[in-house]
């Protein structure tokens, strides 16, 4: 070898590890259990009431969280030199002055009868009864301008999802009102069977809080045809045939919700001007039902983790800033359909095309200390080979998760990845990836309380998130976007 050639070779090599000592190691010795647990008793205690979006338990929690983003040494980065950014959400509701008629009983909406759908509709028609039947049967049976009548099937319906009870009825109405509606009927009406005669009680409070949008999605009433439910008990009201007389009106009203958004600058006199976004959701269920005698639905997994998570990070941050500055975006109304994510994704705080990445979190505080989710790192769902990389290379670093990689599959019945506030940036073509220690029995119950996290786990998840964030924030290069990525669904 001549000694040109060597040089050349040791001039790479050389260049190749001043590359990779370029920035510091994450200060992870700022991360303390002792915070995430103080921060966690507080932000899902009752006194914020289970912080149901649009209501004023959810402004009293987010006064809380900039209060703590201040604290944490946060910047504000909202609107008007705050920490909020304030949206409108819509509400639609079938409106009180609703009313169903099946023969010449009047029936009490909520009690004997519930609708399914937000819709406006207003007419008489007949009832035709059809028992247990099929979808692919429907076309044989002559259907058009009437209501029709039939027995809910759970034939080829996946049991294997969580709080599959309170599910149920939205997988029926999907698996029947396409047919229906294409085949010219006005209406549905489902009997219940013994799984849904048991979900009644979960989703009445579903049904009669109604739907929810924001500006580009849901802003008005769908259109389309009403879908009610009966008791199996009362069958025969609709057995024999008779006209069913409706008037379902609804009203929309609107109500403010709020994302709290922070930041801490980066160093580098460039990169600093480019920004590696944390997030997470505030909002939970508020009050509902008793289940075990609990009617707050507080959210300590879902999602105070991240919450909880995010300020143990910046504190971090605030010690030991990075070259890329970092935005803090804990969303309003998640549970509403991503309401919060939807907005800012369209309503960024900083340009757009400066938000490197996005790194969300989501139930990260339960389940095994060894096991964790990356959603967002396998096809079809992957949109960055990069950060994938730097996902996991900080994952062999210290944390060593193994990975549930089912939950990433496009055919996992859970569909997870499209339940969280990761998805509109994905959407709006931002590398993007989902942090989670995924669902568990008390998911959606008043038991996801701050006694039953595992804060093991949820400093573990923490510092995963912390690790990743800091190497994407100290990078020569930023993620790229997988070109022509685009999600099906």
């Amino acid at each position: 070898m001549n000694l040109k050639k060597s040089f050349l070779i040791l001039s790479i090599l050389t260049l190749n590890i001043l590359n990779a000592q370029s920035y510091k190691k994450p200060l992870v010795s700022a991360i303390k259990e002792s915070d995430l647990k103080t921060d966690m008793y507080q932000m899902a205690a009752d006194q914020f009431w289970g912080r149901e979006a649009g209501t004023l338990d959810e402004l009293k929690v987010s006064m809380w969280f900039a209060d703590k983003m201040k604290d944490a040494g946060m910047k504000p980065a909202g609107d008007n030199g705050t920490f909020f950014q304030f949206f409108d959400m819509y509400r639609h509701q079938v409106s009180p002055q609703s009313s169903v008629k099946i023969g010449d009983k009047n029936l009490k909406i909520w009690k004997d009868i519930l609708v399914q759908d937000v819709t406006d509709n207003n007419f008489t028609a007949p009832i035709l009864y059809l028992g247990k039947i099929e979808p692919q049967d429907l076309a044989s049976k002559n259907i058009a301008g009437k209501v029709v009548a039939l027995k809910a099937s759970d034939l080829n319906v996946s049991k294997e999802m969580t709080l599959f009870e309170r599910r149920y009825p939205g997988f029926i109405r999907t698996k029947y009102y396409k047919t229906i509606s294409q085949l010219g009927a006005k209406g549905i009406i489902f009997i219940t069977d013994d799984i849904s005669d048991k979900s009644w009680i979960e989703v009445l409070p579903q049904m009669t809080r109604g739907t929810y949008g924001v500006e580009g999605l849901r802003e008005k009433v769908d259109v389309g045809i009403p879908v009610f439910w009966i008791k199996q008990e009362n069958e025969n009201w609709v057995k024999n045939n008779p006209e069913i007389t409706l008037n379902i009106q609804t009203e929309t009203y609107k109500y403010p919700s709020v994302n709290i958004i922070g930041k801490i600058e980066g160093t580098d006199p460039k990169l600093k001007n480019e920004y590696v976004l944390l997030s997470g959701h505030q909002d939970h269920d508020g009050i509902r039902h008793p289940v075990k005698n609990d009617t707050i639905y507080n959210g300590a997994d879902d999602n105070a983790s991240t919450c909880v998570a995010i300020l143990a990070m910046a504190r971090a941050y605030k010690k030991q800033p990075s070259k890329r500055s970092i935005l803090f975006v804990i969303h309003g109304a998640e549970e509403r359909g991503l309401l919060g994510s939807r907005w800012h994704a369209a309503h960024p705080v900083v340009p757009k095309e400066s938000i490197v990445a996005v790194l969300n979190g989501d139930m990260i505080g339960r389940n095994d200390n060894n096991e964790a989710a990356l959603l967002g790192s396998d096809a079809p769902h992957k949109n960055s080979e990069e950060l994938v990389k730097l996902a996991l290379d900080a994952n062999n670093e210290s944390t060593k998760f193994k990975f549930l990689k089912a939950w990433d599959l496009p055919e996992h019945p859970e569909y997870f990845y499209f339940r969280s506030d990761h998805l509109p940036y994905a959407k709006a073509g931002i590398p993007a990836l989902f942090f989670t220690s995924v669902l568990h029995f008390q998911y959606h119950t008043p038991q996801d309380e701050s006694e039953n996290i595992n804060f093991k786990k949820l400093y573990k998840m923490t510092e995963w998130m912390y690790r990743t964030s800091w190497k994407v924030a100290n990078e020569t290069e930023r993620p790229k976007l997988i070109k022509d990525f685009k999600l099906e669904r």
